[in-house]
């Protein structure tokens, strides 16, 4: 019996798991195993009710800094995380991979981004988690809170754009992962400041972008292996 175990292990699982170790690499196994302990742990407060304190004492105190010039550069740094903005984005990012006849990362492309938009739908809906009201916001938003959609989607959207630019420039790969990360951490910002997320929503939506990000990464690693 463990003859026959070690046996399927061997031909079966372990050249898989290898696979996907290379492709995904230990760092990232491990920082997805985290993110999952985090968003399980944010899950279980949110339906619990128990993160408003925390979320609502960062965003008055977050306030306190807002001002005329502020405001007008928040706004503009939210709209790139816009839908409107996002779907141009993504559709000129489409064309460019599909005339470079880069078909299979075009294809992962548009499931990166059609299963961003499914799961920020979905979590909202499930959750229902109320937005803040906690002073007259320069924007209006009608959807629920958690997750943050700006979040998820620009950590799918513009993390994906970062590892093809990195990918075909890796001499500028550094400069592109850092810029990314900024761009990606200042829209987040931007929806605190502007009021219209909690603190708990932005984190959930980085780590399940993250995650997603992540699954569709390796999924064409695994492509471009074969």
């Amino acid at each position: 019996m463990l003859r026959q175990l070690s046996h399927f292990w061997l031909r079966y699982i372990h050249p898989r798991l290898v696979t996907l170790i290379a492709a995904i690499s230990i760092v990232g196994l491990v920082s997805c195993l985290l993110i999952l302990f985090v968003l399980a742990k944010l899950a279980q407060e949110v339906l619990e009710r128990e993160t408003f304190t925390f979320d609502t004492n960062f965003l008055l105190w977050l306030h306190q800094f807002a001002n005329p010039n502020l405001d007008n550069f928040m706004l503009f740094i939210t709209n790139l995380g816009n839908p409107k903005t996002v779907v141009v984005v993504a559709g000129v990012t489409l064309l460019l991979l599909w005339w470079r006849r880069y078909r299979e990362d075009a294809k992962i492309f548009v499931l990166a981004c059609l299963g961003a938009l499914i799961l920020n739908t979905g979590l909202k809906l499930f959750f229902s988690k109320p937005r803040p009201e906690l002073w007259h916001q320069l924007i209006s938003e009608k959807s629920f809170s958690f997750p943050s959609g700006h979040a998820l989607g620009s950590m799918v959207l513009y993390g994906f754009i970062a590892y093809e630019l990195a990918t075909s420039y890796p001499q500028f790969a550094k400069v592109i992962y850092n810029l990314t990360v900024i761009l990606i951490a200042a829209i987040g910002l931007s929806r605190l400041y502007l009021g219209v997320h909690w603190p708990t929503d932005i984190i959930a939506g980085y780590g399940v972008g993250f995650l997603w990000l992540m699954i569709c990464m390796t999924m064409l690693k695994l492509q471009k292996l074969r």
